[in-house]
């Protein structure tokens, strides 16, 4: 009696062994009758099934990791470069992966790799080798991406990363690339040069404008101020001029006689009754040092608070001297009876 009730809970623990099954966390299983599928993508978790008649597959579920062999592909150019690449994959739907692969990951990543070649294959073939390794790199991936996960459907599985992580060159290509690098490089710092040429030509231009403006202003201001100068000249010789006008003739003609006779060794042709020579045409003078002077007697005594200016006639004619010249006493004596003149008029536009 005991060996059959042994016997029975052995048989017992047989059957629910049979009938259940546990699949795990990181698994996704298959249900088959006679080898047909009845259910799929199964849960985790404790499972029933009846024995014999169903039996149960399980499959990685995780993310699982192809790294393939570098390979090469033909650019745009023509040229050849050797790529290497990683894609991460796992199984979307169970049922389809097992019919594409008969559930062998050897097979689905054979697979897997070969539609991942073709998508490079086709991408590169539109690009240059400049484009596929800078500016478009990120494109290339994004468009294998999007364009391999829809053949990697029809296996059962989805692709989640595929990245290139290295592109080599034969030595002639890469002499090629490096030239043309070199000669962008040196096209953006060409770029960088001209606009920091033309950012100096306009700080250049706006100083100089500023500079123009400055000696403009300055200039006006000393033509304002030479023409205030000009015009107290003029105040100041119209004073003297009424003062003594004949002196005031007298005095030009000396500063031009002066100016005209200063070197020994000139000629000059004019006629004799020219306006140039009024003054040399008065009346001789037998001995010029015995010629009347004339003096200026300062009174100490004050008039109305200043002091009186007094003057004493000379006895040649309208301040013009000697019709001779002599330089060494007579044109001497003509420009100390100037000087004498000068300071008398001066004495009093200043006293005034």
């Amino acid at each position: 009696m005991k060996n059959l009730t042994g016997i029975g809970i052995a048989l017992l623990l047989f059957i629910i062994s049979s009938s259940t099954y546990v699949v795990d966390q990181r698994e996704v299983a298959l249900k088959f009758r006679f080898k047909q599928i009845v259910e799929s993508n199964i849960k985790p978790g404790l499972h029933f099934k009846l024995p014999i008649i169903h039996t149960i597959k399980k499959f990685n579920a995780q993310i699982l990791t192809l790294d393939a062999k570098p390979d090469r592909f033909l650019t745009n150019e023509k040229k050849y470069v050797s790529v290497d690449f990683f894609v991460k994959w796992r199984i979307s739907d169970v049922s389809e992966f097992y019919r594409a692969t008969r559930g062998d990951i050897a097979r689905a990543k054979n697979r897997l790799e070969g539609i991942m070649k073709d998508g490079l294959r086709n991408e590169f073939s539109k690009r240059t080798i400049q484009e596929a390794i800078s500016g478009e790199r990120g494109a290339i991936i994004s468009s294998l991406r999007t364009k391999s996960n829809v053949d990697a459907k029809e296996l059962g599985i989805e692709i989640i990363d595929a990245r290139v992580s290295q592109i080599n060159f034969p030595n002639t290509v890469s002499e090629s690339v490096y030239d043309r690098m070199r000669s962008e490089r040196q096209r953006v710092a060409q770029d960088f040069r001209s606009r920091g040429k033309e950012e100096a030509e306009k700080i250049k231009a706006a100083a100089d404008r500023q500079a123009t403006i400055i000696v403009a202003n300055a200039y006006s201001k000393g033509e304002t101020m030479r023409g205030e100068g000009d015009a107290k000249s003029a105040a100041i010789y119209a004073k003297a001029y009424s003062k003594d006008a004949e002196f005031y003739a007298f005095y030009r003609s000396l500063a031009a006689y002066k100016k005209s006779l200063a070197n020994s060794g000139d000629i000059m042709v004019i006629e004799p009754d020219s306006e140039f020579f009024r003054y040399f045409k008065q009346k001789k003078i037998s001995n010029p040092q015995q010629m009347p002077s004339q003096s200026i007697n300062q009174s100490s005594t004050k008039q109305h608070g200043r002091p009186q200016l007094r003057s004493y006639p000379m006895s040649y004619p309208s301040y013009s001297y000697p019709q001779y010249f002599y330089p060494s006493n007579g044109l001497q004596y003509q420009q100390h009876q100037v000087q004498t003149k000068k300071k008398t008029v001066e004495s009093g536009i200043s006293k005034e």
